[in-house]
């Protein structure tokens, strides 16, 4: 169940955009009203798990002050003015926000893991794409390095997407990927097996100072940083990932990028809130693909339209047809 959160801001705009945040990032908003409309009886009448208060003006409000003295939820004040969606700065303000809610009320991304219970139980084994002759003729081998390495970005629905993709994805790719899933800690070891159950890749926890190899995917952990060390290895650092999210695509798309440049790709899966926006310029600059989930095959797609509606992305399609492009693309650099 979504935390359910009460907006009163006085501004027609502040209001837009923080329905837009809220709802983006898996909250329901059960309240977004200026404070001259309000009235005792939607007060007391509204179901909410938090109070958020976004005022221009600091005039008295006497129904604010009654609220401030009789709820009994969290009252969230003053998170400034939104900066426009498609700005640098929409990122960063959206993090600092989420951040706090997710300190107070429930994190969304909890509803992630009962999905997996599905994925476990799923029986229908998906057709898998046949691998090109320019691939199978190519000496490259499973569990040697990676000409490419492929970051799998997701939040809510993103382990059906995921499996998906993994599952008409063939073997026999010269490519590895990391994963990186919005997920709460108690379902981090039963991830792997459920999106890697009917596929031809490897689906394994991360391995501190072991390199990525072909035929795997690497699931990035969640309480702890993952990147890479001089020499390529993978390195889980001591240090928890930034706020808000838990791994932080954004960190990781920089990790990723800084390693590995034109080698290198990210693809986001359906997903909430703008997880990866404030990275993609950059990793985008170092040569990297941005690819993204239709959103009309996403559970949620928050997280790709805000990709697409940057600019970054530059190919989108459903789960099987990214697999269907990634396989198309290897074969046609691999026979150049």
């Amino acid at each position: 169940m979504s935390a359910r959160i009460a907006v009163i801001a006085d501004t027609s705009l502040q209001r837009h955009v923080l329905q837009q945040a809220l709802v983006g990032n898996g909250y329901e908003v059960v309240l977004n009203s200026d404070p001259a409309r309000l009235d005792e009886e939607s007060l007391a009448s509204c179901a909410a798990d938090l109070w958020l208060v976004d005022l221009s003006q600091l005039e008295d409000v006497p129904l604010l002050d009654e609220l401030l003295e009789s709820s009994r939820v969290p009252v969230l004040f003053g998170q400034g003015q939104a900066p426009e969606r498609h700005s640098e700065h929409y990122p960063r303000w959206e993090r600092r926000l989420i951040g706090k809610l997710k300190r107070l009320v429930r994190d969304p991304a909890e509803a992630v893991g009962p999905t997996l219970a599905a994925l476990l139980d799923e029986g229908q084994r998906p057709s898998r794409l046949p691998l090109p002759a320019a691939l199978r003729e190519s000496p490259l081998a499973a569990g040697q390095p990676p000409c490419q390495v492929w970051l799998l970005a997701a939040s809510l629905g993103g382990p059906e997407a995921v499996k998906a993709f993994l599952d008409a994805l063939p073997g026999g790719l010269p490519v590895a990927f990391v994963y990186a899933q919005h997920i709460d800690p108690s379902f981090e070891s039963a991830l792997p097996r459920a999106v890697g159950r009917h596929s031809q890749w490897q689906v394994i926890p991360v391995r501190h100072g072991e390199r990525l190899s072909c035929g795997e995917v690497v699931v990035a952990p969640t309480r702890h940083e993952l990147g890479f060390a001089g020499d390529g290895a993978l390195s889980v650092a001591a240090r928890p990932w930034p706020e808000p999210y838990s791994p932080s695509i954004d960190q990781m798309m920089l990790n990723l990028a800084r390693q590995f440049g034109p080698r290198c790709g990210v693809i986001a899966f359906s997903g909430m809130g703008s997880d990866g926006t404030a990275a993609a310029a950059y990793l985008r600059r170092q040569g990297g693909e941005v690819w993204t989930q239709r959103a009309s095959s996403c559970a949620c797609s928050s997280m790709p339209d805000s990709l697409r509606e940057g600019g970054y992305s530059q190919f989108s399609g459903t789960p099987r047809e990214l697999a269907e492009a990634l396989v198309q693309r290897l074969a046609e650099e691999c026979a150049e």
